[in-house]
This record gives C-alpha cells, structure tokens and sequence, in this order.
C-alpha cells in the first residue's frame, strides 16, 4: 500500500484514525472520509502524519461541526488544497496558538 495515493471510504461508520497511518500509507494525496463517525478535532490529528495530503474531505461527520473546524483542519495540514470541497486559503495566521 505504499504507493495508494488515492482513498475513498466513505459511508463506513469510521470513529478514528490510526495514528500512524503515515507510516502505512506516505503518499497518500486525497483522502475522502465522507459520512463516518469522526466527532472531535483530535480524531482528525493523525492525519498530520500524511506528508503529501492534499484534498480531505471529511463532510457529514459531526466534527465539521466544531468551533474552528475549518481553520484547524488548515493548521494541521499544511499542504491542503482542498478542503470539504473548497479551495482552502491559507489563514492559519488568525488560528490561536497551541
């Protein structure tokens, strides 16, 4: 699976993301986990570790719903392109400090 760029998973009760998912998966580019189970921003953290990740979408799970979603998501992954299906504008300036 090292060469999997491409991931859709959609509609598959997903609840977490295995933290070293990078290690599994290091050229994975665009990731769809559209409609699973992902509730709090910190589910999302382990995809940090996909260095070339450029389009996520992670619509129809209750974290979209999160204060700042959008804008930590853009902090997290640095290489975002595409978010939820919007080009993502690097505003990660007006993100709170960690």
């Amino acid at each position: 699976m090292n060469r999997l760029g491409t991931l859709l998973i959609n509609n598959n009760r997903i609840t977490r993301i295995n933290p070293n998912l990078g290690e599994f998966l290091p050229k994975m580019h665009t990731l769809v986990l559209t409609n699973n189970r992902l509730t709090s921003l910190a589910e999302i953290d382990p995809l940090a570790s996909l260095p070339k990740l450029q389009f996520l979408s992670l619509l129809d799970n209750t974290v979209t719903k999160q204060p700042d979603y959008r804008l930590y998501v853009i902090h997290k992954l640095k290489h975002l392109r595409l978010l939820d299906f919007k080009k993502v504008k690097q505003q990660v300036d007006s993100f709170p400090s960690e």
